[in-house]
């Protein structure tokens, strides 16, 4: 295997563990108005997120940095043509960040409302774009030879809002609503539970039907049926299917697993089915981005490539134990004082 090939693996690898991770993490904020019904809800809900939501969003720096020094050329032509989309997505990711740390500064109900909105508004921009942003990628869009040598992106915005697109932007919203309803199942205790079991059934349907057809409609475009491509798709189908009946039976733990193996087996159907190419032209395989003509030099990957033997293990192991040591469940009942702020709680001792 080549060091072009196996970056293109490794990179795949990262944006897996993104959305395994962030997924549910999306899920668990675009639920987060439906599956709380008082404030000690709420804060539950949000303790179950506390110690890991800033720990899942290293997979997109890192897969980002990767795509920037393995594949500079896709890096260039992705952030420029697709601007819009990912600069929608930053904003929401720095705002979703800045709520979940100060949204219980305060108790005043209008300020943690305020927040509750920006919470639900920015996860569900990322889960949805996110979608369409690799259907577009999957897809194809206009690539062209620039004067100055370089393949540029030649569309516009809208050229991303196809009907193809905005399928994969379903997919991913509601495969993730389910995966944050799986998640919240399977971390809380109670009422909240519950209802996140129902949700879970039910957005796990609308995932099912959108995934299938997404998946039809991406192995006929295909410029040639390939074997792998199609088996994945089947095994993505079988994987959640067996997660949902997981999810029937009140089997949480493994119910999650499924899911997270869906969406394994998803993101790597759509990383086989672009290999070689990192970015399809529609307007002639002349113009693709390939792990060849959209790489660095053999130095740069071959250095890259021994960091990564050695701090690859370490990020691994440190956020497995992290997720090992905050694996209990939460109930709304061990909240106490749910409807004071942590600052009037330092103006509360003061006083005292």
């Amino acid at each position: 295997m080549t060091f072009q090939s196996t970056w293109f693996l490794l990179i795949a690898v990262l944006w897996i563990g993104y959305f395994i991770l962030e997924g549910f993490d999306f899920g668990v904020g675009i639920l987060f108005p439906f599956v709380s019904k008082n404030e000690a809800d709420r804060r539950a809900v949000l303790t179950t997120l506390g110690p890991v939501w800033d720990g899942n969003e290293v997979w997109l720096l890192v897969a980002g940095g990767a795509t920037f020094a393995a594949f500079p050329e896709w890096y260039a032509t992705l952030f420029s043509g697709f601007y819009l989309p990912l600069f929608l997505i930053l904003v929401s990711l720095i705002v979703r960040g800045v709520a979940f740390e100060y949204r219980s500064k305060y108790g005043k109900a209008q300020w943690r409302q305020r927040w509750d909105v920006a919470i639900f508004i920015s996860s569900l921009i990322p889960a949805l774009l996110w979608g369409v942003a690799f259907a577009n990628i999957v897809r194809g869009v206009p690539l062209e030879k620039a004067a100055s040598g370089s393949i540029e992106y030649t569309g516009g915005f809208f050229n991303l809002l196809n009907p193809y697109a905005l399928l994969g932007g379903v997919v991913t919203l509601t495969v993730f609503i389910t995966h944050g309803a799986v998640f919240l199942s399977l971390k809380t205790a109670g009422s909240i539970r519950d209802r996140a079991q129902v949700i879970a059934k039910l957005s796990g349907l609308v995932a099912a039907v959108a995934a299938v057809s997404f998946l039809l409609w991406t192995n006929l475009s295909l410029p040639e049926i390939k074997p792998v491509v199609l088996s994945l798709s089947v095994a993505v189908a079988l994987f959640w299917v067996a997660g949902m009946a997981m999810n029937f039976i009140r089997r949480e733990g493994w119910a999650f697993i499924f899911s997270a193996l869906t969406i394994l087996t998803f993101v790597t159907t759509l990383f086989t089915a672009l290999y070689p190419r990192v970015m399809p032209s529609s307007l002639g395989a002349q113009f693709d981005l390939t792990i060849t003509n959209a790489s660095s030099t053999e130095y740069t990957l071959k250095v890259m490539t021994f960091v990564a033997v050695i701090m690859t293990p370490i990020v691994l192991v440190y956020q497995g134990w992290t997720y090992w040591v905050f694996r209990k469940r939460v109930s709304a009942s061990q909240i106490s004082h749910p409807e004071r702020g942590v600052l009037d709680q330092v103006s509360h001792s003061l006083h005292q």
